[in-house]
């Protein structure tokens, strides 16, 4: 019996539509591995829990976890990133799902809590909630030996597994996803540095011309500045690494500290996991143009002063 909790199942129908569009531009995972892992079914009982921004693309990987033979159960790893129609089309091919779009910080972690009942023996995190929760609040799982592996898939929850290893915290063995070669140069680089600016183009803002601050200069970061300067804008990007900000230099990048490149600024984009890159003062807030927009990449959204009231 499936167990769920989602915001309305009668999306199940448009669901289905979002879910045939990301399989047709996922090939691999939809057609060849599924295939394959119908026929072998390697996850065969398995119980896999997933804390992941549930889109369609993610539904695509759901399903051929599920073809594997596995027990899939799946949680939201951002209340913003949430597809309702893509978790009722989910419910309806018996994948467990909690998660609806805007839940509060409380239902956020009863989502969690809720898959880490079902005993996973697979956790795949995205910012690092789920596992942390499960050192937390599940220590059972670990020290019986249920929880037998993790992975994580984004630069902000390695860093924090990376200093819970370097304490000693860390008991579960984890795949660190994002230090993958396929995930930071591709992923993070063209995927989603072409995210954001994708987000804003849509808002029918025209780039060329306008002057694009990129705080950073990581895989992310780059991406996104690439994206910008091939859109027309001209591009300044702010890094505090010397060697990183004279690759930006050597990439014809206009590189200064990001005080000073507030005041032209038309759009400021932060990609660098650190809080308060803008810091939130009222000197800053004042230097920037009315109508200016605001962006940050990344899973928490700490790194500048939209978030503050000035």
């Amino acid at each position: 019996m499936v167990n769920y909790k989602v915001a309305d199942e009668s999306l199940a129908e448009k669901g289905k539509e979002a879910l045939y569009i990301a399989e047709n531009k996922m090939p691999v995972t939809a057609k060849v591995i599924r295939e394959r892992f119908a026929k072998e079914k390697p996850l065969e009982g398995i119980v896999i829990a997933g804390c992941l921004h549930i889109t369609k693309e993610t539904a695509n990987l759901a399903r051929t976890l599920k073809a594997g033979g596995a027990e899939v159960w799946l949680c939201g790893s951002n209340p913003l990133s949430t597809q309702d129609d893509v978790t009722a089309a989910l419910v309806k091919e018996d994948i467990n799902v909690f998660a609806w779009h805007g839940n509060t910080d409380e239902e956020f972690y009863w989502c969690i809590r809720e898959c880490l009942k079902a005993k996973p023996n697979i956790l795949i995190d995205d910012g690092a909630d789920m596992i942390v929760t499960a050192h937390k609040e599940f220590p059972e799982l670990i020290t019986s030996g249920t929880i037998i592996a993790c992975q994580e898939e984004t630069t902000t929850g390695v860093k924090r597994f990376k200093a819970m290893e370097k304490k000693g915290m860390l008991k579960v063995p984890l795949f660190p996803v994002n230090d993958a070669r396929c995930k930071n140069q591709f992923d993070n680089e063209l995927g989603t540095g072409q995210g954001v600016v994708s987000a804003i183009y849509g808002m029918h803002v025209l780039f060329a011309g306008k002057n694009v601050v990129i705080a950073g200069y990581g895989h992310c970061s780059l991406g996104m500045a690439l994206r910008a300067r091939g859109l027309g804008a001209n591009v300044t990007v702010t890094e505090v690494d010397p060697i990183k900000a004279l690759q930006a230099k050597f990439a014809g990048f206009n590189i200064m500290p990001i005080a000073k490149a507030l005041p032209d600024a038309d759009i400021i984009l932060t990609a660098t996991g650190c809080k308060h890159v803008i810091l939130p003062t009222k000197e800053n807030f004042n230097a920037l143009k009315d109508g200016v927009i605001l962006g940050n990449l990344g899973h928490f959204d700490i790194e500048n002063l939209a978030q503050i009231s000035c």
